[in-house]
């Protein structure tokens, strides 16, 4: 069966940077996955969603919460840390068809529902103008490279920060893809992508023990404030 918006949500068991992170108790209790879970499940647009894993834990929690997720065992040459992420992509499309993914992080527990659909809904009225689309932070700020070289200003004109031109951080959030762009180009991001920017309260994306305790404040500040 050939699908049109499939979600995937890659995850390994092990984390180098944070033990244990994708299951960890987050914001309001439950695992840190299950925040963004909760979000694709809830999406009529996505038609299926579909975890990549190597973790028993994570698949018991699945097989008994979410009876209608789809668990890919992630094969053995794809658990190291260091696998690109397109090559685990271009094993789940070719354990579930799609003619379009959307594929996020379960490190991305601040991302909403609402921002979700609102990117489904701007890819879909882009298309085929954009082939694909992933989520930014705008970034206007200072910029040196490690040679001391500005990299988006002029020092000798001090423009306000603000008024700097805007340059942009791919934030990990959220990335929607044709499945021929993932096929010929070996990349989740296309020849013409469409640059969808996040709130930065929003856009948290746990990678280090600050990060997790970072976005925590923000549940904790916005989600169940007191």
């Amino acid at each position: 069966m050939t699908h049109k918006l499939v979600a995937l949500m890659p995850m390994r068991h092990s984390s180098e940077r944070i033990k244990g992170k994708n299951y960890r108790s987050f914001g309001d209790g439950r695992p840190l996955f299950q925040h963004m879970l909760d979000v694709l499940v809830s999406i009529p647009e996505i038609d299926k969603v579909a975890i990549d894993t190597d973790s028993d834990l994570i698949q018991d929690v699945c097989q008994k919460q979410y009876p209608d997720v789809m668990l890919i065992d992630r094969p053995e040459h794809l658990r190291d840390g260091a696998t690109p992420m397109n090559n685990v992509l271009l094993h789940d499309i070719s354990q579930v068809d799609s003619e379009f993914y959307l594929q996020t992080h379960s490190t991305n527990p601040l991302v909403t529902r609402d921002t979700v659909l609102r990117g489904i809904e701007t890819f879909f009225s882009k298309y085929p103008i954009h082939d694909s689309l992933f989520s930014v932070t705008r970034l206007q700020t200072r910029l040196w490279d490690q040679l001391a070289r500005p990299v988006n200003h002029n020092p000798a004109i001090l423009l306000r920060t603000q008024d700097l031109p805007p340059i942009y951080e791919e934030n990990s959030c959220l990335y929607i893809f044709e499945k021929s762009t993932l096929v010929e180009r070996q990349n989740r991001i296309g020849y013409r992508p469409y640059l969808l920017e996040l709130d930065p309260f929003e856009a948290q994306d746990i990678d280090e023990e600050i990060n997790f305790r970072v976005a925590e404040a923000i549940y904790a500040a916005t989600r169940h404030p007191k």
